[in-house]
């Protein structure tokens, strides 16, 4: 029998991981048509159905799931040492892909990046926000950006910053019909704007601590975001009490548009890092990406 191309394979790879042919097409810049004609002369040539189609998705028999299982690690593998190729050449050069949440983004990752970009100009950066934890290797991310205590202990980690404490803040418009809180017990008189937690679904408990002693409060209001952006801009117009990261609400502290309150149970958590499988180091588009973020 024939070797398959190992183009074949990773597009293979392509369509199992989105469960769609019209998805992964559009992922890898070709037709459906053509995609779905690569994959029958795949399975023709192995003799084996790889793919269980319906009109609505698709999924891997249990051919299609053996050779995924198998050959998906070792093709990944080659292809990061093809991007490592670019080390030889004399610009770093490729597609260097990011998760991070939105303020993340906003002030560590761009600021940090966008001046070094201007010398690399090989160097694409995509950057995709989102607050739940992705498997970086299965969603073909180089990078990932989260708390240090969130990092898998299979990855290698770079600190990108200082360890971060979180406040809780209002407005003055809202302290102005409303009492200040003292303890952890009396938010549950208060308005408080709820964070949705993407990766699991449910509301995040504020986390306080003071004196070695963590209480986890789950608190209530009129408003639920899933962005932290949106839940300052919400506290800013008098909404309610928001559970926030100190640097970024530290200005709006300055100038008075938001007040701290109960610092004395602010709690610190490990800082921001970035992420990466072992095997991805070698790239230099990677490396250039990693030494800007790195925390100095």
């Amino acid at each position: 029998m024939p070797k398959g191309n190992l183009d074949d394979l990773s597009l293979f790879m392509v369509v199992v991981r989105e469960r769609s042919f019209t998805r992964a097409a559009a992922q890898l810049g070709i037709s459906q048509s053509a995609l779905s004609h690569i994959i029958r002369a795949l399975e023709n040539r192995l003799g084996l159905s790889l793919l269980n189609r319906t009109t609505r998705s698709v999924s891997p028999t249990e051919a299609g799931q053996r050779l995924l299982d198998r050959l998906g690690p070792r093709l990944e593998e080659i292809e990061a040492e093809l991007v490592a190729l670019d080390d030889l050449k004399d610009k770093p050069a490729g597609l260097v892909r990011i998760t991070a949440i939105d303020h993340v983004v906003q002030t560590l990752i761009w600021p940090k990046l966008e001046p070094v970009l201007r010398h690399h100009p090989d160097i694409r950066v995509e950057i995709v926000s989102e607050y739940k934890l992705s498997d970086i290797v299965a969603e073909r991310f180089e990078i990932g950006v989260r708390r240090g205590d969130q990092v898998a202990r299979d990855m290698i980690a770079v600190r990108m910053a200082p360890d971060q404490r979180m406040i809780i803040v209002g407005a003055p418009a809202y302290f102005s019909s409303h009492p200040v809180p003292v303890m952890p017990e009396e938010l549950i008189n208060h308005s408080c704007i709820n964070m949705r937690l993407s990766t699991h679904g449910g509301l995040y408990a504020w986390e306080l601590e003071r004196d070695g002693k963590a209480v986890q409060v789950k608190v209530d209001g009129q408003l639920t975001f899933n962005r932290v952006q949106q839940i300052l801009e919400a506290a800013l117009a008098g909404y309610g009490l928001a559970y926030m990261p100190d640097d970024m609400v530290r200005d709006h502290i300055n100038t008075g548009s938001l007040i701290a309150v109960m610092e004395e149970w602010s709690a610190t958590f490990p800082g921001y890092h970035l992420y990466y499988p072992s095997r991805k180091k070698g790239s230099g588009a990677i490396s250039v990406v990693i030494d800007a973020l790195r925390y100095r």
